[in-house]
């Protein structure tokens, strides 16, 4: 199965610079329908406003971590299926652990390119 260009995501960080370059990676993947949150609060606040297709969260966020954003997500049972992709800088086993057990679908680490990106997608959107 092919990913649907016209899927809407949201990628969550509270850092713009991160914001646009996964923003430019998606653009060039083909995905245009990219909305952005620059904090856990307002990524609820837009899933629940919206269905979003996946949602790219970093960890390190405040108030509201990506993990923590996460945890709301599996809780709330209308946006409980959205798949998630968590996105951070480093790879402590734990935190893949504690995320896994969460429901995260998939995991990042920085840096990454495209084509990571794309394969992160496909596994979690055509699984």
């Amino acid at each position: 199965m092919a990913l649907d260009p016209s899927m809407p995501i949201l990628v969550v960080d509270d850092y713009q610079t991160m914001v646009r370059i996964i923003r430019n990676l998606l653009k060039q993947l083909g995905f245009e329908n990219v909305d952005d949150a620059s904090d856990g609060q307002a990524a609820i606040a837009k899933m629940r406003d919206k269905q979003y297709g996946l949602v790219i969260s970093d960890w390190n966020m405040e108030p509201m971590t990506g993990f923590e954003l996460l945890q709301r997500v599996r809780e709330e049972h209308a946006l409980a299926a959205t798949p998630f992709i968590m996105v951070t800088a480093e790879s402590r086993t734990e935190n893949v652990i504690a995320a896994k057990k969460a429901g995260v679908n998939n995991y990042i680490v920085k840096p990454f390119n495209a084509q990571t990106l794309r394969s992160k997608i496909e596994s979690v959107c055509t699984g």
